[in-house]
């Protein structure tokens, strides 16, 4: 079952981005200030919603670990952590190639910036603390906490694009309180993010089964050992 839906998830991202590569550069027009590199924000921000979604879910996860004490509850919030650090690591990639076109440098210490990769050094730091541990409930519990932990810094990441009013552009969607984006220019947006948010699904099912095998590995060589 698992496999089928993997096999129509990819189906449904390629077809999805496929289309949107399509509208993104082939039909929508530059931006009148920014030009042909405002199309950048088509990934940029779909990423960032993609890795927020999927450190959402390795939080919720995390909880229902404390509460329940069960492996499968770490398997999914290691899976959803690290794809959502890899489409993290999108959108500050994205948004240093941004910022090299329009400001003329590849970074500045922006309070927004900088809370995004605050946010980036945390969730690595998960994944470092979780191969510094051995023992699985440990390494369960520790990493748990610190996704709880790390979770802040989504709110404080999305919130700092109107807190500060500093050299990154303020929110360019309705949603955000007092942006909004030009007639027909926000549906490839929106198009975007769940072609990311399939692809990303699909990568969170696929490392699922490798922890799980990974801790069937761990539970043969414990018994290996005991014997």
């Amino acid at each position: 079952m698992r496999e089928k839906v993997v096999y129509v998830l990819c189906a449904v991202a390629a077809v999805l981005l496929a289309y949107n590569l399509y509208k993104i550069f082939l039909v929508e027009p530059d931006e009148a200030s920014q030009g042909a590199i405002f199309r950048i924000i088509y990934f940029h921000v779909p990423a960032a919603f993609t890795a927020f979604t999927a450190f959402f879910a390795a939080m919720i996860a995390s909880v229902m670990y404390l509460a329940r004490k069960d492996l499968r509850y770490d398997s999914v919030a290691a899976s959803a952590t690290e794809v959502g650090l890899a489409f993290a690591a999108i959108n500050l990639v994205t948004g240093s190639i941004w910022g090299r076109i329009i400001w003329g440098i590849w970074w500045t210490w922006d309070a927004r910036l900088t809370s995004m990769l605050v946010c980036w050094i945390l969730y690595f730091a998960y994944l470092m603390l979780r191969r510094a541990i051995e023992e699985p409930t440990q390494r369960a519990r520790l990493s748990a906490v610190l996704s709880i932990f790390a979770s802040v810094d989504i709110v404080i990441v999305w919130k700092s694009i109107e807190w500060f009013r500093t050299q990154h552009p303020g929110p360019v969607l309705e949603i955000r309180n007092g942006g909004g984006m030009a007639p027909g220019m926000e549906a490839p947006l929106w198009w975007n993010y769940l072609a990311m948010a399939c692809l990303a699904t699909v990568l969170v099912l696929i490392r699922m089964r490798q922890e799980n095998l990974r801790g069937e590995i761990d539970t043969l060589r414990r018994y290996a050992h005991a014997m």
